[in-house]
């Protein structure tokens, strides 16, 4: 599988937006990812379809990735695909036919994926695993940034590679130097880090320092 390194932008300076996408671009990521937030769902808010909107046009080629930490994704699905959302992420608790809008994301030309919350059961995943390109397991409680990377994750990594050797899957939270190469042993290969790339003066040298890391 391939290894990706995608910088948040929930990290990012907000008064310089942006300008981080073009050094998160710069520095040699794959991609970017966006975590969008509804408040009733995890405890803060975000950004909307602006912000997707404003990667696209300041760093057309730079891939977006957008996470909809939402109790009602299938509310906005159009807008963020509008907006410039190459993958859209949905949370396996959210309250809506997943089913549906996993075939609804595709059907819009965006790739669909899902993401599991720490406290929920892996075997959730397992009724979808064929409608999603990737799998994001969250290795923090979602909603802040810089929490500690929660090593009771790791498992549910395990179980979707072991049933799923072809699927991409993610990681997000306290990601870094250290527990990013725990990840990838467990059988992550995308892997989102906010505070520490954003944290960092030379971004390029962290995300450089992460793949040999991870043997690239």
């Amino acid at each position: 599988m391939k290894i990706q390194i995608l910088p948040s932008i929930l990290a990012a300076d907000y008064g310089h937006l942006a300008d981080e996408i073009l050094r998160a671009e710069a520095a040699g990521a794959d991609a970017l990812h966006l975590d969008m937030m509804d408040p009733s769902f995890v405890p803060n808010m975000s950004f909307g379809p602006d912000i997707v909107a404003l990667a696209r046009k300041v760093a057309p080629g730079f891939y977006r990735h957008v996470h909809l930490m939402m109790r009602r994704p299938d509310l906005y699905l159009e807008d963020f695909a509008k907006a410039g959302a190459q993958t859209i992420q949905v949370h396996i608790e959210a309250d809506c036919d997943l089913h549906t809008e996993l075939k609804r994301i595709r059907a819009m030309g965006v790739k669909p994926a899902l993401v599991i919350n720490p406290e929920t059961p892996v075997e959730r995943l397992a009724p979808y695993l064929g409608e999603a390109d990737e799998v994001l397991v969250m290795t923090v409680h979602p909603g802040r940034g810089g929490q500690k990377f929660m090593v009771e994750c790791l498992p549910k990594i395990s179980w979707l590679r072991s049933r799923c050797p072809g699927l991409d899957i993610m990681i997000d939270g306290g990601a870094n130097a250290e527990t990013v190469p725990i990840a990838f042993k467990a059988g992550a290969n995308q892997f989102v880090a906010g505070s520490y790339l954003f944290g960092k003066a030379d971004m390029k040298a962290a995300i450089d320092d992460l793949r040999r890391r991870l043997g690239e």
